[in-house]
């Protein structure tokens, strides 16, 4: 990284097509969590995030929704930013390539460029993706023909065209990274993209005239900036280029662009390429981290496994998604999300490892001193170990953030987490407490422990938003936690005695797995009438018999039925529906045991989004009926039909 008193980080400006779903937040919570680690060691950090707002692809969403582009793109650019202030991101800049400074960026760096002659016009005929704003070679493309990146049929493309000469920086280009290896990380990808400009450069198609939606070519007013030339620029917007000439020079070169693998290219080649042909220095490093995967393949609205992290964020809280997304995956891979490994990660890390640390020792501090921090007058024979690998924690936190392994990070941190939860075991503070003669040894042992929970909470605030304030406030220390830096979290002692603790809810409730899939469950597959009060009132909404329409009612036989181990409320179903058989999961056991619904013939929702219940799939939802008293059945036929009959 750069040596100077500022950091400047960047994620992708992401595409206004449509809601961000978990892969988006990933890269956010990198680059944010990068950001305020360098601001807590006493870096001035800039993070510019944004949307990408110009295109083709934009332009036609739009005319289907019979809006202007821009009316159409501003709504979900809202919901961009209302996902980020969810997930308490501190962007100090949001780009959108729309606005007027941005123009006047793309144009200038563009005329730039014209007039050192390394822009002409000339004819393009090529592939073009419309969904991904990129053109492609014809030994590019898959073997169906069709886009590399999302598998879709490409366009074949003749226009007038302006061209960026990139090709005359293919040698420029591979002499920088061979100079400057640590540019383009994780390392394989650094392999790739040598590989790539090795097979030769063409002058890249920078203008498009088939359409309007983008930023006027300064020379040719029939012509508009191509879309990826537009948004890299972004990354100079964001810190006031053309300006404010001071404070681009203190954040350019930029510290790390933060981007997913799949446009690495865009920002190991193209930038780099059009950066020089702009006589401005290249940043110092492009991380392209892995895909976040869902049941080992990419999120995808066809396949109906998009994770919305709003979801997420109100069932688990802001911090659990943060630390999820973090710790679950090393940084620079793919990585899976599941259910299951959410939670596991959320009960195991921060409600027992840390939540419990917490809990015990404010307790213990009730207990022993009447809520007082006691002074540490003595040292015990674990104090030096307990402070050595405190030392060593923080150190190797430190040099796990410089190269972004944000999930190494924290197992380092939560090293010292552990080694503290061990402390208490091996000091037994209930034992000392018994002997009066021990006090003094005993309040050693509640300082250290508070101590080090107030170290660890100042290290969390770069990772987590709130639970660092809720430790803060329960260890009832006056100073305010902004205020602390990371030396204070390297430095031990920094408790004044006499402080009076503050007793405090869990800061991470355990949560109960089979509560969290019986929701699911009602929610999801079981319809069980749960009626809140609106429902239960006259509503005005009604659907029409289109929408019922929509729902596809068949009757289906149970033909097997086991309970879910582990699960006092799930039934797994197997059921005939004539032509085919179903699994399904079903809340019912304790309203129905499994051998006495064989053979019934019931109803169920067979157009239903699959979902995983308790870590087993279910593919369709029974319609059941319930009432107040908490009584269930099951809606089935009153004769005898065929298995798989619509119903209506």
């Amino acid at each position: 990284m750069s040596n100077k008193d500022t950091f400047y980080v960047t994620t992708p400006i992401y595409y206004p097509n449509d809601e961000l779903h978990i892969g988006h937040t990933y890269t956010t919570t990198a680059a944010d969590t990068i950001a305020k680690f360098k601001e807590l060691q006493g870096y001035e950090s800039e993070l510019i995030t944004g949307s990408d707002e110009h295109g083709q692809k934009l332009q036609k969403a739009a005319q289907e929704h019979g809006q202007e582009p821009l009316e159409y793109i501003n709504d979900i650019v809202d919901t961009f930013k209302d996902l980020w202030s969810d997930l308490e991101v501190d962007y100090t800049e949001f780009v959108r390539t729309t606005s007027d400074e941005h123009k006047k960026d793309v144009q200038q760096i563009f005329k730039k460029i014209y007039d050192k002659g390394d822009i002409y016009k000339d004819k393009y005929e090529g592939y073009y993706c419309t969904p991904c704003e990129t053109f492609w070679k014809e030994r590019e493309l898959d073997e169906d023909g069709n886009c590399p990146d999302c598998n879709r049929p490409v366009e074949w493309m003749e226009e007038e065209s302006y061209f960026f000469k990139m090709s005359k920086y293919e040698d420029q280009l591979l002499e920088f990274l061979e100079n400057n290896p640590d540019f383009i990380q994780p390392d394989k990808r650094r392999s790739e993209m040598i590989n790539f400009i090795e097979d030769g450069l063409e002058d890249l198609c920078i203008s498009r005239t088939s359409f309007d939606w983008g930023v006027p070519v300064p020379i040719d007013d029939d012509h508009v900036v191509y879309v990826w030339f537009d948004a890299l620029i972004s990354y100079l917007t964001g810190i006031e280029y053309r300006r404010n000439e001071d404070k681009f020079n203190d954040y350019w070169p930029g510290d790390v662009h933060i981007v997913g693998k799949d446009i690495l290219r865009f920002h190991t080649v193209i930038w780099p390429a059009i950066l020089m042909a702009a006589d401005l220095e290249l940043p110092d490093r492009v991380f392209g981290h892995g895909f976040l995967l869902v049941e080992g393949g990419k999120m995808s609205k066809s396949k109906g496994n998009v994770i919305d992290p709003k979801k997420l964020i109100e069932d688990f809280g802001v911090d659990a998604v943060r630390y999820y997304l973090l710790r679950e995956i090393a940084f620079g891979t793919d990585g899976s999300y599941s259910t299951e490994s959410f939670i596991r990660r959320i009960n195991s890390d921060l409600a027992n490892d840390l939540g419990n640390l917490l809990n015990r020792t404010v307790a213990m501090v009730d207990k022993y001193f009447d809520g007082e921090i006691p002074a540490n007058k003595v040292e015990t024979e674990y104090d030096a170990d307990l402070e050595q690998v405190a030392q060593e924690s923080f150190q190797a936190v430190e040099e796990n953030m410089e190269d972004l392994q944000f999930s190494n990070a924290l197992e380092e941190l939560w090293t010292l987490v552990r080694r503290t939860n061990k402390y208490i075991d091996q000091t037994t503070p209930w034992v000392l407490a018994k002997d009066e003669d021990k006090r003094d040894e005993l309040g050693t042992v509640l300082y250290n422990l508070l101590d080090n929970l107030r170290r660890i909470a100042i290290a969390l605030t770069s990772f987590l938003p709130e639970a660092p304030a809720k430790m803060w406030e329960q260890l009832g220390i006056e100073a305010e936690l902004s205020e602390q830096t990371w030396e204070d979290a390297k430095t031990k002692g920094g408790l004044k005695a006499g402080t009076e603790v503050q007793d405090g809810e869990p800061i991470f409730p355990r949560i109960d797995v089979e509560e969290y899939y019986e929701k699911l469950d009602e929610s999801d597959t079981d319809n069980t009438g749960d009626n809140n009060e609106e429902e239960d009132e006259m509503s005005e909404d009604y659907i029409t018999f289109d929408d019922f329409g929509e729902v596809d009612l068949r009757v289906a036989e149970i033909i097997e039925a086991e309970k879910i181990e582990d699960s006092n409320k799930l039934l797994k179903l197997q059921v005939d529906l004539g032509d085919e058989q179903r699994q399904l999961v079903a809340g019912i056991s304790k309203h129905y045991q499994p051998d006495e619904i064989i053979g019934e013939q019931i109803v169920i929702v067979a157009n239903m989004k699959p979902a995983e219940i308790f870590g087993v799939k279910s593919n369709g939802m029974i319609l059941a009926a319930s009432d107040d008293e908490g009584n269930m059945k099951l809606t089935t036929v009153q004769d005898s039909i065929a298995n798989g009959a619509e119903v209506s």
